[in-house]
């Protein structure tokens, strides 16, 4: 495990030019990795395509790329789900040409330790072993999309949180730590309600504790929201017409209440709220004010109509703009250097020309996309422009 995890790699050739100002991994390898036993892959800044059936890996190699940052990947598994069938331990590692210079980066879970829970990883960078993943986003940002996420806007609002959340994550240093905070002090005070407890000193702290927490997560939304909104403004032009613009906002009430109210104001009225109901929220077994409640509404703005009732197509196009617009805003942020793109089975429900069109905001944005789906021809646009790889059964080579 400890040569694995962030061993030093050799440089993978690739023309300066083509790699200055940009973010991408040079070299990944892989240590007993869902379904692969031992991979080395090295590849150059361009999109990387990766063909194959369904079940031959495709996706976790997407997986294992996703762990290269802050937060628990693209599939949010526990990471003992993560070890190869009869291994003891996975590792992940990558050469990766990051924001602060070129750095060896490596994460992974040891042999016979006990990480049922999700923080439980290993991350190592330059050899040196760090307190846990956040450190990452330093160095990289990524954004995914994936089949799980095609029904976005008609599933629960849980789903939309965590999407603007991982958003917001690629911004603002310490976002999760407050989201941690939040729901730490939120399942003690559910507890407290669940035993029977009655007296208000042993709700007061962890109910001070979610109110600070709890507006704090509302107001870097808000920004957010207002961020990106912004940012899907300068996509409305002839352009992009083949992903249409997204009409975006929050509904909470404390985002409410801060748009009118100093944020001081909305801790100590939240505070207060949550000590008037107690009773209410014992009786349901949990607490029912705060930003767990929120959500982020979405609408087709061409359309003038919410993007829950819009067909599968429409829907997956208004996904990939909302995605595109927050790569936009992630490489204005970092002077250019655009966010690494994993996406998943992205042909999926797309007619050639949105296909196309994508692949051209790709090549744009200078990104490095990983893409996958099961067959080469549906990514022809970029027959001259990218990497293409064949996967089977846990193992890589190159296509012609």
């Amino acid at each position: 495990m400890a040569n694995a995890i962030g061993a030093a790699v050799p440089d993978a050739a690739a023309p300066a030019a083509a790699s200055a100002g940009r973010v991408w991994v040079e070299r990944l390898q892989l240590t007993d990795f869902r379904n692969y036993a031992r991979l080395t892959l090295s590849v150059g800044p361009a999109p990387v395509v990766l063909t194959g059936a369904n079940g031959s890996g495709k996706t976790n190699l997407l997986e294992a790329l996703s762990l290269l940052t802050s937060g628990q990947g693209l599939r949010r598994a526990p990471y003992p789900e993560l070890v190869r069938l009869g291994g003891a331990s996975w590792a992940v590692a990558a050469r990766l040409n990051s924001r602060l210079g070129a750095a060896d980066i490596g994460t992974g879970l040891a042999a016979g330790l006990d990480a049922g829970a999700r923080s439980g990883r290993l991350v190592r960078i330059d050899g040196e072993d760090q307190s846990g993943s956040g450190t990452l986003s330093d160095y990289v940002d990524m954004v995914w999309l994936t089949p799980a996420m095609d029904g976005l806007f008609t599933g629960p609002a849980a789903e939309r949180r965590r999407f603007l959340d991982r958003l917001i994550a690629c911004f603002q240093t310490g976002y999760r730590a407050l989201l941690g905070q939040f729901d730490r002090a939120m399942q003690q005070r559910n507890r407290l309600l669940t035993d029977g407890v009655r007296e208000g000193a042993r709700f007061e702290g962890f109910e001070r504790i979610m109110a600070e927490t709890g507006v704090a997560i509302a107001a870097s939304r808000v920004a957010a929201v207002s961020e990106l909104a912004a940012a899907i403004a300068l996509r409305r032009d002839g352009s992009h017409a083949a992903f249409p613009w997204a009409e975006i906002a929050l509904a909470g009430t404390l985002e409410a209440d801060l748009a009118s109210r100093p944020a001081v104001d909305v801790e100590d009225d939240y505070v207060a709220a949550l000590g008037r109901e107690r009773e209410r929220d014992r009786a349901a077994g949990r607490t029912l004010d705060g930003p767990h409640r929120s959500d982020l509404a979405v609408g087709h703005g061409p359309k003038e109509m919410p993007a829950k009732v819009c067909s599968t197509g429409e829907q997956k196009a208004l996904l990939i703009g909302l995605i595109l617009a927050h790569a936009d805003l992630v490489a204005r942020r970092g002077q250019g250097a655009a966010p690494i793109l994993l996406l998943d089975e992205i042909a999926a429900h797309l007619d050639p020309l949105r296909r196309a069109a994508l692949f051209e905001e790709i090549i744009a944005l200078g990104s490095q996309a990983w893409l996958s789906g099961t067959e080469p021809e549906a990514f022809a646009a970029l027959a001259d422009r990218a990497q293409f790889y064949r996967v089977e059964e846990g193992r890589i080579r190159p296509l012609d």
